[in-house]
């Protein structure tokens, strides 16, 4: 699969693509998080996620992990990556699993290089793995996200992503 943006290509990722995806800024920073909240009385549990604004700028990094580029090789499940057009550097990548038997999708990684954030790469990575998912048969995508990423959710919720779910031992 290959798509063309000004300045960009994406293309499908590859083994040899690992190392540099790997070696990618992955910091982000944001001013505010999701603060959950649980409450649980007489057989009812009562959930909140209140933004919260924070005292200082957090800066934190995304955990790059080797293992799962190399799961979403494999043709059934969908890597891709955002080369600059002038040159083979990788600017960014997603990666997304296929869960067939729920035909559902599993998107862990969007991650563009911080150098090249807000130049709409991560948007088009999520157009085309959901343009790959239709084309897989698969009715939904779910995309990781921890509480700490309010930029990162802000993102999918721009694209028009919804909470489905949380799972506070995840990360």
């Amino acid at each position: 699969m290959m798509s063309t943006s000004p300045g960009f290509v994406i293309r499908d990722g590859l083994e040899k693509d690992i190392e540099a995806c790997l070696g990618l800024d992955h910091h982000y920073e944001t001013d505010f998080v999701w603060q959950m909240n649980i409450e649980e009385r007489a057989g009812q549990w009562t959930m909140a996620f209140n933004k919260q604004r924070l005292p200082r700028t957090l800066e934190a990094i995304y955990a790059p992990d080797e293992h799962r580029l190399r799961l979403a090789l494999p043709s059934e499940h969908c890597f891709l990556v955002a080369v600059a057009k002038e040159s083979p550097e990788i600017l960014g990548y997603m990666t997304m699993r296929n869960y067939p038997v729920y035909r559902t999708a599993w998107m862990q990684d969007i991650v563009v290089s911080h150098p090249y954030r807000r130049r709409r790469i991560g948007t088009r990575l999520v157009n085309i793995a959901r343009q790959w998912a239709k084309e897989h048969g698969l009715d939904q995508i779910t995309i990781e996200n921890n509480t700490k990423n309010y930029t990162g959710i802000a993102f999918c919720q721009q694209l028009g992503f919804k909470f489905c779910g949380f799972n506070d031992q995840y990360f």
